[in-house]
């Protein structure tokens, strides 16, 4: 029987994987208020024990099988390359630990939805990390939409790019891997639209220039997403390109601006509301939205509640991103009903 925890005990993390996101996540679950980072595994020995020694993390495995198997874990943070999501996630599962994994949750839908399963089945846990949907910005600009102050929405607009395109080694340029801008950054703009709309969209078609450089990758795509009431959502993503990364939410009497949509940063905290030309910031206290996203995670368990958002919230976004890749490389209009 598994154990039910008392509410003042903090949970307990693994990290599977020295990727470069754990500098964002590991100091953000060791400020949270529910969390403590107990292990960091990696396939080299030696830089799991670096990793350990500059996060002060107790301990360092040389293999990712010997976290799964440190019964002192409750949870696991999986920020391995795409292609490794499904297999850890389930075999953490299976160990009985309750999973954090990285975006995209899986290459594709029948991935993740595999992934929710085998979740299910072993009674454990399982979360997209979606840092930006934690931004408590984002009730706020509920509530206005809410109180009908842009009016009805119109359209949708998000666009997330990078350029780093030297660097021809990465993981992300790795096609085998799950390499490709819309997996990488496409899956934002994706997610918050739909988070915004609050329905599920009904196709998607999408253009996207896919480098021999880069081994086929998608490098920049630009789509159109459909949502019902005709409604829809361009976007744009990319990692050959400038770096941005905004949001518009445009409505019959005005519009709702995020000029740092993602990317959490306590200087871009605020969003813009103009209405009949009329421009205000709203104001935003700046909270880590990796460290609420430890802790959202970590009260679903230790309160044995349900997670912020479904884990079959991951399978809709990846049924989209799935549309988005077979338009761009089909060249065809993708129907999601």
């Amino acid at each position: 029987m598994k154990e039910v925890f008392r509410l003042t005990r903090k949970l307990r993390w693994g990290v599977i994987g020295a990727a470069g996101i754990n500098q964002s996540v590991i100091p953000a679950i060791q400020a949270s208020s529910t969390g403590s980072v107990t292990a960091i595994a990696s396939r080299n020995l030696e830089k799991a024990q670096k990793a350990a020694e500059k996060f002060n993390i107790p301990t360092a495995y040389g293999s990712y099988e010997e976290i799964l198997l440190d019964d002192q874990i409750d949870a696991v943070y999986i920020p391995l390359p795409n292609h490794l999501h499904k297999d850890w996630a389930i075999r953490a599962a299976q160990a009985g630990k309750h999973v954090l994994c990285e975006k995209p949750l899986a290459l594709n839908a029948e991935e993740a939805q595999e992934m929710v399963d085998a979740c299910a089945k072993a009674n454990v846990k399982l979360a997209e990390a979606f840092m930006h949907r934690h931004n408590p910005r984002l009730e706020r600009i509920k509530e206005i939409i809410a109180s009908g102050e842009i009016g009805s929405i119109r359209a949708l607009h998000g666009a997330f790019t990078f350029n780093n395109a030297q660097d021809k080694n990465n993981v992300r340029y790795q096609a085998n891997m799950g390499g490709g801008s819309v997996y990488d950054v496409g899956c934002y703009p994706i997610s918050l639209a739909r988070l915004i709309m609050g329905s599920e969209p009904t196709a998607a078609t999408a253009h996207a220039f896919f480098s021999t450089e880069h081994d086929g990758v998608d490098m920049m795509c630009s789509g159109l997403i459909e949502f019902s009431d005709q409604v829809a959502m361009t976007f744009d993503c990319g990692m050959w390109a400038d770096f941005r990364q905004t949001f518009e939410i445009l409505g019959t009497e005005g519009r709702i601006e995020l000029s740092q949509a993602f990317l959490p940063s306590p200087d871009a905290a605020d969003f813009t509301v103009i209405v009949k030309g009329e421009r205000r910031e709203e104001k935003v206290v700046f909270q880590n939205p990796y460290t609420l996203q430890a802790d959202n995670f970590a009260r679903a368990i230790l309160d044995d509640q349900p997670l912020l958002y479904a884990s079959q919230d991951a399978v809709l976004n990846m049924r989209v991103i799935d549309a988005v890749l077979k338009s761009a490389k089909e060249k065809v209009r993708v129907s999601l009903v």
